[in-house]
């Protein structure tokens, strides 16, 4: 587990040194803006489309040598790119064209990742592990954001997709190395293996699982409406420091990095958890809404900063849970699947978020979306928390297969 949490750091190092100077590229060939926002949304796009097959054939394949491959592949694309760039022969077709393979190796890789810890940590450790993988991604994307800038500036733009392509190796070379848990070999021993089933079969049951699973569909909706009004920071504080504030780009820069510790802070409260649920998950959602609230009603810069710490690490500790909820709840043989269909609902948020919230900002400023936005949050998760204790609980037939142990997590990672 600590090489893997040590590889996962590297990765996620890697891949904020290439996002951080992928942006710039952009805006370097073409100039424009909305050129950039275009190449992250062609490699989110796969994600929406082939994430549902991807995660049916991480279900199917061996996960150590899936792994392994797809990391190795990602290595390639950024080694590519890379050679491109130091050769001045990259332009917008062939970045794009690049950026939606590595989308599509991502629809494999991501479930595969996420899922290759299952076995390295007993099963009481797991929800520990996933804030520590919290942790890891947080960690590393600060240190891949500072590195960015030293890379590109000593040695040039396409160090930073070679030191992306190297940190992919690193993973890859890890991976052999990994031994599993007490008691994890005899679990997938105990699974008995069959011919694999049609994808298109493979994907019904994984969208069948999570639309028969209240908890995941309600996972789903509280985490839905928190990502698309409630964890956009990056626009709504942006303006409402830059504009009602009077605060500059120093100003943000600061409540970012507050941010940034408040996220870190939380992770290390989240691998606290040991019996996460949804109730747990919605509940500090809540809060975190209640606090942005607040935070949009700030009269000074100070207020604000005061504010944003602990609203960091209410959302922090709330998405571990959540992420501990999603990898434990489905049995062994439909993980893969489930985390398919959680990515492709994902790529729907980011996607469609920012121009929703945009329009609330452009209706009602920046402090007004930021209240509306968590007051909506917050009410939303009341109102179903009320209905639910009404209603009482619903008991739901959950498929399995001979030798599942459903109570086994996986892990997140960061990867």
């Amino acid at each position: 587990m600590r090489w893997w949490s040590a590889a996962n750091f590297v990765s996620n190092a890697g891949t904020w040194m290439q996002l951080t100077v992928q942006n710039l590229l952009v805006l370097h060939i073409t100039g424009s803006a909305a050129a950039t926002g275009l190449s992250m949304s062609v490699q989110a796009a796969p994600a929406l489309l082939v994430s549902l097959l991807g995660g049916a054939a991480v279900d199917r394949w061996p996960r150590k040598l899936t792994v392994a491959v797809s990391q190795t592949l990602l290595g390639a694309v950024a080694f590519t790119t890379a050679l491109l760039v130091a050769l001045d022969r990259i332009d917008m077709t062939a970045l794009l064209v690049l950026a939606a393979v590595t989308g599509v190796i991502a629809t494999v890789d991501g479930p595969a990742c996420a899922l290759l810890g299952n076995d390295l940590v007993p099963v009481a450790d797991v929800p520990s592990a996933i804030g520590v993988g919290a942790l890891v991604h947080s960690a590393g994307r600060l240190a891949g954001t500072a590195l960015a800038g030293i890379a590109v500036g000593f040695l040039g733009t396409a160090s930073a997709y070679a030191a992306n392509g190297l940190s992919f190796l690193f993973v890859a070379s890890v991976v052999p190395f990994l031994r599993p848990a007490a008691g994890a070999a005899e679990e997938a021993a105990a699974v008995p293996r069959k011919a694999p089933a049609p994808a298109r079969t493979g994907v019904r049951e994984g969208l069948a699982y999570f639309a028969r699973r209240p908890r995941l569909v309600a996972l789903a909706g509280i985490t839905g409406l928190s990502s698309v009004f409630g964890r956009n920071y990056g626009l709504t504080l942006a303006v409402l420091v830059t504009g009602p504030l009077a605060g500059g780009a120093g100003a943000f820069g600061t409540v970012s990095t507050v941010l940034a510790v408040g996220g870190i802070i939380g992770a290390v409260l989240g691998a606290r958890l040991h019996r996460p649920s949804v109730r747990t998950v919605g509940l500090l959602a809540a809060a975190g809404a209640l606090l942005q609230v607040v935070a949009g009603l700030s009269p000074s810069l100070a207020v604000l900063l005061v504010l944003v710490l602990p609203m960091a690490v209410v959302e922090s500790v709330s998405d571990t849970a959540g992420t501990a909820v999603l990898q434990t709840d489905p049995p062994p043989h439909l993980r893969g699947r489930v985390l398919g269909v959680w990515s492709s609902i994902g790529t729907v948020w980011s996607l469609g978020g920012p121009p929703l919230l945009g329009l609330l900002m452009e209706w009602a400023g920046a402090r007004g979306a930021l209240v509306a936005g968590g007051l909506l949050i917050a009410g939303s998760i009341g109102t179903g928390l009320l209905v639910r204790r009404r209603g009482g609980p619903v008991p739901v037939p959950l498929p399995a297969k001979d030798g599942d142990v459903t109570g086994r997590a996986a892990l997140g990672t960061a990867a």
